[in-house]
């Protein structure tokens, strides 16, 4: 955590040096610097700070920490010993079969549903998709290994599982949060 803390107050420097050195290269008369301490350099950054987070990483950052937290808190990564596990591994595992056979169909055969239109996999509705895919899979087999184990009784245990991945991401939703702003700025000021 003092790694994070430290990387999200170094970002906030980095990011209020690059207004100051902005400002000053442009009043010193550099060529191709916006300056950040302008009227055009304030609208663009309230402007665009939405689209500068409006990443897929974000989406996926997301759907893996709620995938991680009901993975965790399912038991199923635990090695503890429990009279329903055997069970809760076959129903995993089944489910986990069924998924895959899912996914190959929208994938394997010619003309496949998720398939990009030269049909390869590349480019495609299904390469876009995979974090997400693999996330609710994920979601999924642990939630059923979950509730055949009794480690959640019922779908509000599974949802707090969602907000406690949530919570252990938590911190690096903030990392990225300034990361891409620094990094839009670095764009906006010299190219």
């Amino acid at each position: 955590m003092k790694l994070l803390s430290r990387l999200v107050v170094a970002l906030a420097v980095a990011e209020v040096l690059l207004v100051l050195l902005s400002w000053f290269l442009s009043a010193t008369l550099v060529d191709d610097v916006r300056p950040l301490l302008s009227e055009e350099g304030a609208r663009w950054f309230f402007a665009h700070f939405t689209d500068s987070l409006n990443r897929p990483l974000l989406v996926w950052m997301i759907l893996a920490a709620m995938a991680g937290g009901t993975l965790w808190r399912s038991g199923l990564l635990s090695r503890q010993a429990q009279q329903r596990r055997a069970l809760g591994l076959r129903v995993a595992l089944s489910l986990l079969v069924v998924c895959v056979a899912v996914v190959l169909l929208l994938t394997v055969w010619p003309h496949a549903l998720l398939l990009s239109a030269t049909g390869s996999l590349w480019q495609s509705p299904f390469s876009r998709a995979l974090v997400p895919v693999v996330a609710f899979v994920v979601i999924v087999c642990s939630m059923a290994f979950g509730l055949t184990v009794r480690t959640f009784t019922n779908m509000a245990d599974v949802c707090r599982s969602f907000v406690d991945g949530l919570c252990r991401v938590a911190p690096l939703v903030v990392v990225y949060v300034m990361a891409m702003q620094f990094y839009e700025s670095l764009r906006y000021v010299f190219f």
